[in-house]
């Protein structure tokens, strides 16, 4: 069955007004035995996007080996062109698509408009850089990013002096009015919805004239190891990156960003709905190329799916999760990997006790209302969840076939194939929104069912 490469279906964002159209619907496939596959993954979204930054800032070309091909990713390459920069496709050993050469522009420019899509990093990471560019750059993206939170974004660009027209909405669209350079010094932000507002700053820091010395005044940091991966990849290209000792204020010192050859990891966040098969039906699934070491909140899983009762193991570069007899009930808090939260609650649907999953009520301001969007969904297939402050509640309920909506959410997709491997009936509705970071999904998802390769 065909799908649409950047689907962007319209429905009402708590599935009451469910798709009409069957050729909408993707049959999650049922596995029909315990899973024994091998897979491989595409490149990491969080790692080629902030590379993709840094190379279009850096004072010399660079080359990004085995990064991402998606629609996130591509909404960065198409955005940092329009700003002038120099991005090629270039031969490479990777499987998922070839290597991408970058040559920063001599001057940044705006007088252009980018679209962010869905892509959280597209709309935050940019910003700051477009500050850098001459003339205006106007942003907006899908119905669903216009509700997404952006006005730290904005407030915190106009404290440092950035002028940026938003009629007031505090959110897409908007457009900021460069004029080639940032003052940068000192600022105070409330980055409590969303890491990524750290991030895009840091990113751009290095080039302001006095650096960046910011600091977070709200309530508990969502999703900290993202700001670490930005930390890592800034201090790999030389630049000077120092972190409060409460590890929630950080100095970024004036200098260069040098440019540089780097190897994208696998996607880890992306293997999760992978491994969570191996969980559901007891049965065995490796994820190659798996990083000895990493910033990727993905990792994570290792210590996560052993709680619901399977074993992982390590031989070099491959991780391996086997499923155990059960799926156990947990009781967890996710607040440092929100991102894994839909693979979680789909695992404890199907469990054989409760569990509750706090520490993710950030990711309501995802690419949909998560929270929202997971009760609904499971509940619609006869399951029990309840809604938390900051999280969900889950009492597993026998399930049933129906329509599964993804909301345009890459996330809600993947999470609705997990139920289907072990309900019959489940129809996904827009599998085709797994492009976002992993356009690859449903045939890697049957060939895992398969065994993989």
């Amino acid at each position: 069955m065909p799908v649409s490469r950047y689907s962007k279906p319209e429905f009402n964002p708590y599935g009451d007004d469910a798709p009409q159209t069957a050729e909408e619907h993707w049959p999650a496939p049922r596995a029909s035995a315990p899973i024994d596959a091998v897979v491989s993954l595409p490149g990491s979204k969080s790692l080629t996007n902030r590379e993709l930054v840094l190379s279009a800032l850096a004072d010399s070309p660079s080359l990004l080996r085995a990064p991402l091909h998606s629609r996130d990713s591509d909404l960065m390459v198409e955005a940092l062109r329009s700003l002038g920069t120099t991005i090629t496709r270039v031969d490479g050993s990777g499987r998922f698509g070839p290597d991408l050469a970058i040559t920063p522009a001599e001057e940044l420019l705006g007088s252009t408009t980018i679209d962010c899509g869905l892509a959280g990093t597209v709309m935050r990471f940019l910003p700051p850089v477009a500050a850098l560019a001459l003339g205006p750059t106007t942003f907006d993206g899908d119905e669903g990013a216009r509700r997404r939170p952006m006005a730290t974004t904005i407030t915190s660009l106009r404290a440092l002096g950035v002028d940026i027209g938003d009629d007031g909405r505090a959110a897409l669209p908007f457009t900021v009015h460069g004029t080639g350079r940032v003052a940068g010094g000192a600022l105070t932000i409330d980055a409590s919805a969303s890491s990524q507002f750290v991030s895009g700053l840091l990113l751009a820091a290095a080039r302001f004239d006095d650096g960046l010395e910011l600091q977070h005044s709200g309530s508990r940091l969502p999703s900290q190891p993202h700001i670490e991966m930005t930390i890592a990849a800034l201090r790999a290209r030389g630049v000077e990156v120092s972190v409060g000792a409460a590890g929630d204020s950080w100095t970024v010192r004036p200098g260069r960003i040098a440019g540089a050859e780097v190897a994208i990891e696998p996607d880890l966040s992306n293997a999760a709905p992978f491994l969570a098969a191996a969980v559901v039906t007891g049965g065995r699934v490796t994820i190659t190329g798996w990083p000895d070491a990493t910033t990727q909140v993905g990792a994570d899983l290792a210590e996560i799916l052993p709680l619901f009762g399977a074993t992982v193991e390590r031989d070099g570069d491959r991780l391996t999760v086997t499923g155990g007899d059960t799926v156990r009930g947990v009781t967890l808090d996710l607040s440092t990997g929100g991102e894994l939260a839909p693979t979680v609650v789909a695992l404890a649907a199907l469990a054989d006790g409760p569990s509750e999953i706090t520490g993710i009520g950030h990711i309501r301001h995802h690419e949909t209302d998560r929270l929202a969007a997971l009760a609904t969904e499971i509940n619609r297939l006869g399951g029990d969840v309840t809604e938390l402050p900051d999280g969900l509640a889950i009492t597993p309920r026998p399930l049933h076939g129906g329509v599964w909506s993804s909301y345009a959410d890459h996330r809600m997709a993947t999470a609705g194939a997990v139920i289907g491997l072990a309900t019959d009936g489940v129809l996904v509705h827009d599998i085709g929104t797994t492009s976002k970071t992993l356009p690859e999904f449903p045939e890697l998802w049957r060939s895992m069912l398969t065994g993989g390769a």
